[in-house]
């Protein structure tokens, strides 16, 4: 079984994150998609299958499945856009259907998701508490401004906007700790930002549920957080840009591009590279 190697996100040719993505005429077994992403060893392998008018999907971490990761889809509308050419697919999702757009740009690609529907809420403060705690964050290093909130664009995340960038940067928790709090919480990744400007952030994403201590380009929770800033009237001028990985050595670049309609999908766009 051919697994193609993607880095969604990249800036230029350097940084992205990585996904492994496997097209087939029929998806194997759901434990057999389980070894194969556990294998591979990347943050989320993407599998999909011809299935009437666009493709069936379903997104494996190491450690379980997922019910929507963005970097992998923006690989996905890579891979796809070298097999059928550049154009707009239509993803099946467990639970969704949404859009990928693939297109080559010279030794690149370009690449753009129309996220699921979206929603959010205000963070409890014991949801807040568990997880400054497992940070060692205090309440004074959250920005007032965003305050932390449940977000959803196919997969339910919890963010916490930090005062400084260097806060963020020297991010640390424990692996088994961050993996049993997010799974009693139902958490697919914390999302820890920083705004630079309204329409400038960066951000770094745990993700302890999947097994995986961080992602260096997480597509979903930007695109919940663009409707989350949406929401809470953020004067994002209908378009942010998230800079993240650069704290482990890998840096990638997300564009969002944000509408009026609450509630509405989230279109997440980037480049991307074939990796060797």
């Amino acid at each position: 079984m051919d697994v193609l190697r993607i880095a969604a996100f990249s800036q230029g040719n350097q940084g992205g994150n990585p996904a492994g993505v496997v097209i087939e005429e029929h998806l194997p077994p759901a434990d057999m998609m389980q070894v194969i992403a556990r294998e591979v060893g990347f943050s989320e392998t993407v599998f999909a299958m011809p299935e009437g008018n666009g493709w069936r999907v379903r997104y494996f971490a190491p450690e379980m499945e997922v019910p929507f990761c963005g970097h992998a889809t923006i690989a996905l509308g890579v891979a796809l856009a070298m097999r059928e050419g550049d154009g707009r697919f239509i993803l099946h999702l467990n639970h969704d259907t949404i859009s990928v757009d693939g297109r080559r740009e010279g030794d690149l690609f370009a690449a753009s998701l129309l996220s699921p529907a979206t929603r959010n809420r205000a963070a409890t403060d014991n949801e807040t508490e568990q997880a400054m705690a497992l940070f060692g964050y205090e309440k004074d290093d959250l920005a007032p401004d965003i305050p932390p909130a449940l977000i959803n664009a196919g997969a339910d995340h919890i963010v916490l906007a930090l005062r400084t960038r260097e806060k963020l940067a020297a991010m640390n928790y424990d692996l088994t700790r961050g993996r049993v709090l997010m799974n009693r919480q139902g958490w697919t990744t914390i999302l820890l930002i920083h705004a630079e400007t309204p329409q400038r952030f960066h951000s770094r994403n745990p993700f302890a549920s999947g097994g995986v201590y961080e992602d260096p380009a997480t597509g979903a929770s930007t695109a919940a957080f663009a409707a989350y800033l949406r929401d809470i009237g953020w004067p994002h001028d209908g378009r942010i840009e998230v800079i993240q990985g650069e704290d482990m050595g890998c840096p990638s670049q997300l564009w969002a591009k944000i509408g009026n309609e609450r509630g509405g999908p989230i279109r997440v766009f980037g480049t991307a590279r074939l990796m060797d």
